[in-house]
């Protein structure tokens, strides 16, 4: 089952959302990408085991939870635990 989560953007604090399933594997949400990881759109398949995060444009890729809100156009990134890298990312490979 799948919930609405929402994050800001952190260049303007636009709140934008995704469907995510219940357990969130989130790192940071940051302005500019992690070095040698592979984000896709917030219209991609985020939940595809390829995917280290979701790249978003703020107010441009239909993502914003407010459909009035203009958004600042920038691009920042919402990066997820990778898998077996960290106790975080071990534990989540234990997960059935």
């Amino acid at each position: 089952m799948s919930h609405p989560v929402t994050y800001y953007c952190p260049h303007c604090e636009t709140v934008v959302e995704l469907q995510r399933e219940g357990y969130l594997d989130d790192k940071s949400v940051t302005p500019y990408p992690l070095e040698g990881w592979n984000y896709v759109s917030a219209r991609e398949d985020y939940g595809a085991d390829d995917a280290d995060g979701v790249r978003f444009v703020c107010g441009e890729d239909g993502s914003t939870r407010d459909p009035e809100a203009d958004g600042c156009g920038r691009a920042f990134y919402l990066s997820f635990v990778r898998h077996g890298t960290t106790a975080a990312g071990q534990a989540l490979g234990r997960r059935e």
